[in-house]
């Protein structure tokens, strides 16, 4: 039976960005105080803006890069700092390899100086171009190591081993999670991933670009029932902390997604079709009978509703 603890003061990194300040609107929902760490490369201070008012609860935001050392007081740290789309991590690779893993270092090190529990936000990349299907937990990846992903991929799964490292040395209560492909409003414009793609593609009547032949699959979850799955990642027993997959399995080829968004939006767009990028994962679908297991967490927004939910935020952000 999973134990619910409540704390009084969140330190959430990467808080101003599309996932970051979803997270930190819950945990204040839930009566948390939260400090906000964002160097604002990807993130964006719109997305906290609305955070100042709140009347029960406090925020604060700080900007860091995590890269360097912190040295902030809290109960408990969830470590997001990253870019997430690929033209972001791979814009400066170097970059988002530091990010990732001196990123993760610092927060260890901060959670082991201040007795804070500590999450890391990692990702579906560790399973790389994935030769098992879907992929479950215990799956150890297909990742090229010298690729241009490589800078996302393997920095994620070199923060996962430093999280796990710190667990076992220091006895930390350490937490991992493996987001899969996650959506909903606040996505920048100009993210890059492939339902704010397609979307904002539509939405101006611009062609539909189609990476390889379209049959390649992903998973998407709604931002909503990824942070729920989080923060009950974060308050499971101390003793559980292996990693745990968080995704919706609904498992959609690229031309299908096309078709749902088109569909919605109507328009004269057309389907161009481009050659796929390297080391493009062909399948993405998550096993989560761990998340049903240790977190009693399924998703629960559909890929109708969400999309519904995110073309409108879209359209209100073209037009403004």
């Amino acid at each position: 039976m999973n134990r619910y603890f409540t704390y009084t003061r969140s330190i959430v990194t990467g808080g101003a960005g599309f996932l970051g300040s979803h997270l930190i609107d819950y945990l204040m929902s839930h009566g948390h105080d939260v400090v906000c760490v964002d160097n604002l490369l990807t993130g964006s201070k719109n997305n906290i803006r609305h955070l100042y008012q709140h009347n029960r609860v406090s925020f604060e935001f700080v900007r860091h890069d995590v890269t360097q050392p912190l040295d902030i007081q809290a109960d408990e740290i969830y470590n997001l700092a990253c870019p997430a789309s690929p033209p972001q991590y791979q814009h400066n690779a170097i970059y988002t390899m530091k990010t990732s893993v001196l990123g993760a270092l610092n927060v260890l090190e901060l959670a082991r100086a201040t007795n804070a529990r500590i999450l890391q936000a990692s990702t579906s990349e560790v399973y790389g171009d994935p030769a098992l299907h879907p992929q479950p937990e215990s799956y150890w990846g297909n990742v090229n190591p010298i690729g241009v992903r490589s800078c996302y991929d393997e920095g994620k799964r070199a923060a996962e081993t430093l999280f796990m490292d710190f667990r076992r040395q220091y006895n930390m209560n350490t937490k991992l999670v493996r987001i899969f492909n996650t959506y909903g409003p606040r996505m920048n414009v100009n993210d890059g991933r492939v339902i704010s793609n397609f979307i904002v593609q539509a939405l101006k009547g611009e062609n539909i670009t189609i990476y390889g032949d379209g049959s390649q699959t992903r998973s998407f979850c709604f931002v909503s029932d990824l942070v729920e799955a989080i923060y009950r990642t974060m308050n499971t027993e101390a003793e559980f902390g292996d990693p745990i997959n968080i995704g919706n399995p609904g498992e959609f080829t690229m031309l299908e997604l096309a078709d749902k968004i088109l569909t919605k939006i109507g328009g004269t767009s057309k389907l161009e079709f481009r050659p796929l990028p390297q080391d493009d994962p062909k399948q993405r679908q998550p096993d989560i009978s761990l998340a049903d297991s240790k977190l009693g967490w399924a998703p629960k927004v559909s890929l109708e509703d969400g999309l519904t939910e995110t073309i409108a935020y879209f359209r209100e952000a073209l037009e403004s």
